[in-house]
């Protein structure tokens, strides 16, 4: 039990690093937020284990984590197509 609760908070550190440092292309950084939802998922997975709500709180975890990564990699295709590429110096001159 505690391997997995380790696991999951040394993997949160690394997708929140990766987040951090890998900010040249909107694809890595949408790949280190999900990252970094898998991590939660083991964190919550963890933290529930006892209560009988669980498996609503973390189906309702996984489907908005879902949600959010489809709506990103739509917003990165738009982009893409209309930019040419997914370095975010370029987004700037959308605004």
């Amino acid at each position: 039990m505690k391997s997995l609760y380790l696991y999951a908070l040394v993997s949160s550190v690394g997708g929140f690093f990766s987040f951090c440092l890998n900010r040249k292309h909107f694809l890595s950084l949408l790949l280190s937020l999900e990252f970094l939802m898998i991590s939660l998922y083991f964190l919550m997975i963890q933290c529930f284990m006892m209560n009988e709500f669980s498996v609503f709180f973390m189906l309702l975890y996984l489907t908005i984590s879902v949600c959010e990564g489809v709506l990103g990699l739509s917003i990165m295709v738009v982009l893409v197509r209309s930019m040419g590429n997914d370095f975010l110096m370029s987004f700037s001159s959308l605004w």
